[in-house]
């Protein structure tokens, strides 16, 4: 097995420069640096790349499933595994394996065999509900949304191991005592479906909440008498917030207004989920999106890679910031610093795409998987 690879004639997009005329090395599982390409050593592997672009592995903080596999209606080990390949061949090297609202059962189950599968790339799960605002459900089921709990918080993440790594929560109805009991537990808050109002997200933001879900979906609006959760958003600093660039979930015009307001607090996911066709998310595929039967939009079919695509192409957002907002701001966020860039020494998962926005390889942990 190869240890040692120069990646040489491509764009390399570090997080925080890019090259043209140097060469990336692998050392095994980590970055070794960036080098001149006459100055790499003799004993490193060259491999051309023929012009491509490569960047830090991409970072998806929200996905639920991809193509037919939707992990909160298959709830093995397999499923895990099978998003993990499936993830990896598109360029996302790193995620939060997602659920919705449902059950608490069904959320300790899940964690359960989160826990079993041990994945290498999954990096947590991020459990969107179920303490959410019903008045701003979308998909989400009226009848499995609850008021938060101490006891229930408790219960929940009493043998999770630290896996929950971040909730969506409508912080309108979150008590103080069950905020702080998530942020004790190290659990990164999100706020989200939620009819918050502008004085209420400041507050909440002001307690402890860092993060945003899909903004403008599912939350309050901007108004010009009420700026709503939004307002709130672009008002503290210190706020990042997700967004769906597929062109549905939001306006590519609103994207750009919004990449205006916050500049390195915007950050991409997919939001995308998988095929399914029983239980409470029965999502259908049209096409580009997911909708439930009735309707109502209730995932995408976007890839992280799709979305930087969208950034450049739909919303003008040079490169290299639109790989950022996949990469440098989604691992600051949940403060993982051995991923997301290519600085040396951090951990060699590394995306080369081609110009037209097509995967190329991928290498995890240094070693080629696509």
């Amino acid at each position: 097995m190869r240890n040692k690879i120069a990646l040489v004639n491509g764009h390399i997009y570090t997080g925080s420069d890019n090259f043209i005329g140097q060469a990336l090395l692998i050392h095994g599982q980590h970055i070794h640096g960036i080098f001149p390409r006459h100055a790499v050593p003799d004993d490193y592997e060259i491999v051309d790349v023929d012009g491509a672009n490569i960047c830090p592995g991409l970072i998806d903080l929200q996905i639920y499933g991809t193509g037919t596999d939707l992990f909160s209606a298959d709830l093995r080990e397999a499923a895990v595994h099978h998003i993990d390949q499936q993830l990896l061949a598109q360029g996302c090297t790193s995620y939060l394996l997602t659920l919705a609202t449902n059950s608490l059962a069904l959320f300790k189950e899940a964690i359960a065999v989160f826990l079993a599968a041990r994945s290498s790339v999954a990096i947590g799960l991020h459990l969107e509900g179920p303490f959410l605002n019903a008045q701003k459900r979308g998909a989400h089921p009226e009848e499995l949304i609850v008021k938060a709990q101490r006891a229930a918080i408790q219960d929940l993440l009493a043998d999770a191991e630290g896996a929950v790594r971040m909730m969506t929560v409508a912080p309108e109805l979150l008590d103080d005592d069950c905020l702080q009991l998530l942020l004790d537990a190290g659990v990164l808050v999100s706020a989200g479906h939620s009819t918050a109002t502008y004085a209420e997200g400041l507050t909440a933001f002001a307690k402890g909440i860092k993060a945003a879900t899909h903004l403008w979906n599912a939350m309050s609006g901007l108004h010009h008498r009420e700026p709503g959760l939004p307002g709130a958003i672009f008002r503290d600093a210190n706020v990042r917030a997700s967004i769906v660039v597929d062109g549905i979930h939001v306006n590519y015009e609103v994207v750009r207004l919004s990449k205006q307001l916050l500049g390195e607090r915007l950050f991409l996911i997919t939001d995308a989920v998988g095929a399914c066709s029983s239980g409470p998310y029965q999502h259908v595929r049209q096409d580009d999106h997911f909708t439930l039967p009735d309707g109502t939009l209730s995932g995408s079919a976007l890839t992280l890679l799709g979305a930087v695509k969208n950034c450049v192409e739909q919303v003008g957002i040079p490169l290299d910031e639109a790989i950022r907002m996949a990469t440098v701001y989604p691992a600051a966020l949940i403060g993982q610093a051995n991923i997301g860039s290519l600085q040396g020494g951090t951990t060699a998962n590394v995306l080369v795409f081609n110009k037209d926005f097509t995967v190329r390889t991928v290498y995890f942990h240094g070693k080629e998987v696509v």
